[in-house]
């Protein structure tokens, strides 16, 4: 019992978490919530103003937080507003990491349509952050090919070994151990070499799971949630990610070459919670169930 505890926790440990700007304007404050250090994203969604990422991010760090705001590469103007949004990160808001996304718009509003070339004008090199993520896609996108995310990352791949980057993927939320561990070993038999982050999505109502995942366009996970959903009875059952971390601890044990490292929670069913979700399954604080998966125990 014990060793099945730990092996949760170890792959748990070191977790990450996101925020949105609108998100965190019902945050009074990240310590209320987070243990400080605590590595937060904060998204740039499209047609936001990316000064609400800075501010965003600034606060983060004054908490004692770590902050990571996203860079969409489809959303940025040019690179001199990509240089303006990185002093600003590095100087204001303490950054030393970044996560580079193409961003969901179907058309660029600048000179960037892709995440390579944002990384390849040198400016994130430039303002000293060698710690940047980039997208991860286990099921695939509705925005590009197979093919064209192959491609993708393995230029990524050369980049990083290029410019001495400390590249890592960070891949959309999951639902399902077995496709994002085939998907890992899949990837690295193509050459893959950076670490991974998987997304977890955090304790929320099946309702609430059921649209993200119809937002997100994700494929078998998709059909998994749709499943369930179409009991009604059910539709506000909260769902907890515990059998997806179970599976992916697993594997990640039975694998020493395994890349995935981290895992990264999206809080549908609220910051707060999915926080203190997180935190207790890396602190060991669970009870494990007879039919698999476990339960947190509340401190």
């Amino acid at each position: 019992m014990a060793s099945t505890i730990e092996m949760i926790s170890k792959a748990a440990a070191d977790w990450s978490i996101e925020v949105t700007p609108t998100g965190a304007t019902k945050i009074e404050s990240f310590r209320d919530c987070l243990s400080p250090g605590t590595t937060v994203n904060v998204t740039f969604l499209p047609g936001t103003d990316p000064a609400e990422t800075i501010a965003v991010a600034e606060r983060l760090h004054n908490d004692g937080m770590r902050p990571v705001p996203h860079l969409a590469a489809r959303s940025l103007r040019d690179a001199d507003q990509l240089d303006e949004l990185l002093a600003a990160f590095t100087s204001r808001c303490g950054v030393e990491e970044v996560l580079c996304i193409g961003g969901g718009v179907d058309k660029p509003v600048g000179a960037f349509d892709a995440t390579i070339q944002v990384l390849e004008t040198g400016l994130i090199q430039k303002h000293g952050i060698r710690s940047v993520g980039v997208a991860g896609h286990p099921e695939g996108s509705p925005d590009i090919t197979d093919e064209e995310i192959a491609a993708a990352l393995a230029a990524k791949n050369a980049l990083a070994a290029r410019d001495g980057l400390n590249l890592y993927i960070e891949t959309q939320f999951c639902f399902e151990a077995d496709i994002v561990l085939d998907w890992e070993r899949r990837v690295r038999a193509a050459g893959n070499t950076l670490p991974i982050r998987i997304g977890i999505p955090g304790p929320a109502t099946i309702k609430t799971l059921f649209r993200f995942a119809q937002i997100s366009g994700i494929g078998p996970s998709m059909r998994f949630v749709a499943k369930q959903a179409k009991n009604v009875a059910k539709l506000m059952t909260v769902q907890s990610p515990h059998m997806l971390i179970t599976g992916l601890a697993e594997g990640m044990a039975a694998d020493d070459a395994c890349l995935i490292r981290h895992f990264h929670y999206y809080p549908f069913g609220g910051f707060a919670r999915t926080a203190a979700y997180a935190g207790g399954v890396a602190e060991g604080n669970i009870e494990l169930l007879p039919k698999g998966g476990f339960d947190v125990i509340a401190n």
